[in-house]
């Protein structure tokens, strides 16, 4: 999908639709390729096939692995999408399937390609002293690397932990949604990459419609456990830029289940500071008046 160099107020973003997601990783890669990322998470964890482990500044996009011993029941990869795309790859026999019902374990993988969120009210904007840190005319949030002073005020500040320091030069990274990329009228590169539409990029009214449609297709297909993250608009962050279809509760997916906000509270902290403070100068002022 392409894009208009003008947002004509329509904000834009990503659905991540979990349920179609392979795993290859070729957002991973395509995004580290594009905008440059230096290489990371080339260390075998012996934990997971996730190589990458999380979000940081170094991986702008990851994929992860996480596999559950649960019985399939009535999921089926693909429930309700356009027939199989034959990518070139030899063909193989199922692991498991010469063996009877009986012996074959009930597993199943969950995998996501998790991103930052692009919050509609982001903390992180909120506690850059520098303004590094933007929002552009697609509603998106940009670091400007060459303004960022390394403070790391953002860090602590995002709810999602997804933005981060880099450690060789301390500044803050994190996704841009491709910002150079859609002022050309293309698409973000993992978008772009992704072989089973799992990503999808677009006007984000329009997702939300794509997405809600979608879960009610798989829930007519018994998969009940299909749920939205981060869709809400009066969710804690007012809405995210970049929402998810789950298959399983956020915590599974290393997300947090009701984030907020980190600065929602700050306008009432600072009055309460200025109330403490201006009965300790009251304080202060009767005390000395007492002495003379």
């Amino acid at each position: 999908m392409s894009v208009s160099s003008e947002s004509n107020g329509k904000r834009v973003g990503f659905f991540t639709d979990t349920s179609v997601c392979i795993g290859c990783k070729a957002c991973e890669v395509a995004c580290k390729e594009w905008n440059m990322v230096p290489e990371d998470g080339l260390d075998f964890t012996s934990m997971s096939f996730d190589n990458s482990g999380g979000l940081s500044a170094d991986t702008w996009r990851h994929v992860a692995f996480i596999e559950q011993r649960e019985p399939l029941g009535f999921q089926e990869p693909g429930v309700g999408r356009p027939g199989a795309v034959d990518l070139g790859m030899p063909s193989f026999e199922l692991p498991g399937a010469a063996a009877g019902a009986d012996e074959r374990g009930e597993f199943r993988w969950l995998m996501s390609s998790d991103v930052c969120k692009h919050c509609t009210s982001a903390a992180c904007l909120d506690v850059c002293p520098t303004g590094a840190l933007f929002r552009t005319e697609f509603d998106t949030v940009v670091v400007q690397e060459d303004i960022c002073n390394g403070c790391g005020y953002c860090v602590p500040a995002c709810p999602y932990g997804v933005i981060d320091r880099r450690e060789d030069d301390g500044r803050a990274w994190k996704c841009t949604l491709c910002y150079d990329r859609l002022g050309d009228g293309l698409e973000p590169a993992c978008a772009k990459a992704c072989p089973t539409d799992s990503i999808q990029f677009g006007d984000l009214d329009e997702l939300r419609e794509r997405a809600e449609k979608r879960v009610e297709d798989l829930h007519e297909a018994g998969v009940s456990s299909a749920r939205l993250y981060g869709e809400d608009p009066s969710n804690g962050v007012d809405g995210a830029g970049a929402f998810f279809l789950l298959l399983d509760e956020p915590e599974v997916y290393g997300l947090p289940p009701d984030p907020v906000v980190t600065t929602r509270d700050l306008p009432s902290m600072w009055g309460h500071a200025g109330v403490a403070a201006a009965a300790l100068l009251v304080g202060v002022a009767a005390t000395f008046a007492g002495r003379r």
